[in-house]
């Protein structure tokens, strides 16, 4: 893995700014693991995805995620700091591994898996369609994976399963406890990794467009030459702009 330079920063933002958020943070796992260009990463289990995002966060952006959300009840703004480290750091399992519940099998869930859910099923829908794509052997021989009616999972069942495939992959889900200092609600909220890391990657091309802008329209220099410069010294040219 490499960690992402200014210009790789602008270049990858520029490439994947109109994609899907699922294939922005595909993209950025390609860009960061040349190796992993003849793969199909949209098929990596969802751990492993999420792991190497972690990875390329921390090498690029810093170990802490920072971000804030909304508490459910009251909605009071409520900051989190996430140790990116111990995500990248995670053992997985081989990316082959088949879990067995209630007599089934299942894959883990991939990228490929949220994007046709993301397409074919409301929000209803999302957790038994995901398990119907992820079911294999007879059964999804038979037809439950195509885009036809979800199979009526139980919400016993739903939980079970869910359960089971978090323990094989524990990166496929990142959840974030929080408790509201307002009002004291408890709750869970998932941490999409892949929009998190592009949210931070936006930020970081716009602020360096920026300084490219500043710089070019006041010494004439090109985008090229503003981006070599050491940060502190293009920050002290930013400051007699500003002066």
């Amino acid at each position: 893995m490499r960690a992402l330079n200014q210009a790789d920063c602008l270049a990858l933002w520029e490439s994947g700014q109109e994609l899907h958020p699922i294939d922005q943070g595909l993209l950025a796992v390609q860009a960061a693991f040349p190796e992993t260009r003849d793969e199909s990463v949209a098929d990596w289990p969802l751990g492993r995805r999420n792991r190497a995002l972690a990875q390329l966060y921390c090498a690029t952006f810093g170990t802490t995620l920072s971000g804030w959300t909304h508490c459910r009840q009251c909605g009071e703004k409520l900051e989190f700091a996430a140790d990116g480290r111990a995500m990248a750091q995670t053992a997985l399992e081989e990316c082959d591994t088949v879990v067995s519940v209630l007599g089934r099998s299942f894959r883990l869930p991939t990228s490929r898996d949220l994007a046709r859910i993301a397409v074919q099923a409301g929000e209803r829908d999302a957790a038994p369609q995901l398990l119907n794509l992820c079911l294999v052997g007879r059964e999804a021989a038979e037809g439950l994976e195509d885009t036809g009616p979800a199979k009526a999972w139980s919400e016993e069942e739903l939980e079970l399963i869910g359960s089971r495939l978090a323990q094989a992959d524990p990166l496929a889900e990142i959840l974030l406890d929080f408790q509201c200092p307002a009002c004291q609600e408890s709750f869970e909220e998932a941490l999409d990794l892949a929009s998190f890391f592009w949210s931070e990657l936006e930020g970081r091309a716009r602020r360096l467009l920026l300084d490219v802008h500043a710089l070019a329209s006041a010494y004439g220099w090109s985008e090229a030459e503003i981006l070599a410069l050491s940060q502190p010294r293009r920050n002290f040219y930013l400051r007699q702009v500003q002066a």
